[in-house]
């Protein structure tokens, strides 16, 4: 159960580094999800970042969109136990 919230934080943190190299607040991310029809609020959101919300498949598609990043760029920091 540890390594899964390691994981769910790695995978926020990256999140919330790919938002802050584009210049973009939590609001403006939530607002083009929105906008994707994708169902999620600015609390969820922050929830993700800080890896206490499991994310949707749905809402990393959108992600990979806004950010302009292909998938394996959200698991860059994650490392499976025994793999290192």
């Amino acid at each position: 159960m540890e390594q899964k919230l390691k994981q769910d934080i790695q995978i926020g943190e990256t999140i919330r580094s790919l938002r802050m190299e584009r210049k973009l607040t939590q609001d403006q991310v939530v607002s083009k999800l929105q906008l994707m029809d994708l169902d999620i609020t600015r609390s969820i959101y922050s929830q993700i970042e800080g890896g206490t919300y499991s994310i949707r498949i749905s809402i990393l598609a959108g992600l990979s969109q806004i950010f302009q990043v292909d998938y394996n760029t959200f698991f860059r920091d994650v490392h499976l136990p025994g793999s290192e």
